[in-house]
């Protein structure tokens, strides 16, 4: 079960929202706007994706991992995945 199934109505709505964002960029871009007006869309859209990231980062850790530790059941595995996809949004 994903650490979020007792939010997930919450989750979807976030991305919805994400979701929206990008049509707008694509709107704006078939409305010919001024670059720097979608530039500045971009961002919020990235930031929003960012914040999203890091929410489910915090459910794995908050309930996967610490299941994983408090029960024995492969909590190296666990802290190893969590630690590749930080590693992964730090790079991007």
């Amino acid at each position: 079960m994903a650490s979020y199934s007792n939010r997930k109505e919450d989750v979807l709505k976030r991305l919805r929202r994400i979701e929206g964002q990008v049509r707008g960029l694509q709107r704006l871009v078939e409305e010919d706007t001024y670059c720097i007006d979608v530039l500045t869309q971009v961002s919020a859209t990235t930031r929003a994706l960012q914040s999203f990231a890091l929410q489910m980062l915090d459910e794995h850790m908050d309930t996967c991992v610490r299941t994983a530790v408090a029960d024995g059941s492969g909590g190296d595995i666990k802290l190893k995945e969590a630690s590749d996809a930080i590693a992964r949004l730090v790079r991007s």
